[in-house]
């Protein structure tokens, strides 16, 4: 290899800078976390620091420094508005397909601020498990080839079921179910969404009762709603996954929505 070679990159025939080439920084080996800025500041800011370190400790074997993050999160944030959407990418420059050692770099991007879809949405049910499932990775194809396949279909996303049949998650969604009394987080294979994770404690607080159950898509009469939720929302009513029907269930949707309220906002 000669390394005086002058790089170059293309992309569909022609060069192509940083600003275009950013997307690609979210393919490959690596993991990140999203979430919503607000005036500045976010919910649930030690769960996505907790992501970012775990993550990177299990895929590389180290992490960044806390307080390094949080400057690079900050170096972001300050020139841009009050509220706004942002994904922190980790990645080794070694890249994919080799075993060679480098340093971890932080990659944030920004972009507008988003409440997610109005709903109620319908759900494709679809078998579907991911790799590593505990970790928020880049390059999921999988994942958007079933949400395709699911739009085709008629439906507005796709939930994944396990080799067992049980319901798990959507696509970037966490699911949860509300029986009328608790709030339950199905029993699967799944991320544990910072979303999710902040309604847990909230949740708990205001004193709601809260389960986690096996649900496979027969169980699903005895519900009386359902939520999708990510870092967009704490709650979109799901109105059908699969072939069953789902009530919409407004005082769930108010709840979950008013508990996620309840999380401060911090500043990095």
């Amino acid at each position: 290899m000669n390394d005086d070679f002058p790089y170059t990159v293309h992309l569909d025939g022609r060069a192509v800078g940083a600003q275009e080439l950013a997307p690609l920084a979210f393919a490959g080996h690596a993991h990140f976390t999203a979430m919503q800025v607000r005036g500045g500041r976010v919910r649930g800011l030690d769960l996505h620091l907790e992501r970012l370190r775990s993550a990177s400790v299990e895929l590389f074997g180290r992490a960044l420094p806390e307080d390094r993050v949080r400057a690079l999160l900050r170096a972001a944030l300050r020139d841009g508005p009050a509220d706004l959407s942002l994904t922190a990418t980790v990645y080794s420059a070694a890249g994919e397909y080799t075993a060679a050692d480098a340093g971890l770099s932080l990659l944030v991007r920004t972009g507008p601020a988003s409440s997610g879809p109005g709903g109620p949405l319908t759900l494709a049910a679809m078998e579907h498990e991911r790799f590593l499932p505990h970790l928020k990775q880049v390059g999921e194809g999988a994942k958007t080839h079933l949400l395709r396949q699911a739009v085709a279909e008629g439906f507005d996303d796709a939930a994944f079921l396990d080799r067992e049949g049980r319901i798990g998650e959507a696509s970037i969604w966490n699911l949860a179910f509300w029986d009328g009394h608790s709030v339950v987080w199905p029993r699967a294979r799944i991320l544990t969404g910072t979303t999710m994770g902040i309604l847990a404690r909230r949740l708990e607080e205001l004193g709601v009762p809260q389960r986690t159950a096996e649900i496979a898509l027969a169980d699903l009469p005895v519900f009386v709603g359902a939520v999708v939720m990510n870092s967009w929302t704490p709650g979109v009513a799901v109105h059908r996954i699969g072939p069953a029907e789902l009530p919409a269930a407004p005082p769930f949707l108010e709840l979950l929505h008013r508990a996620y309220a309840t999380e401060p906002l911090t500043a990095p």
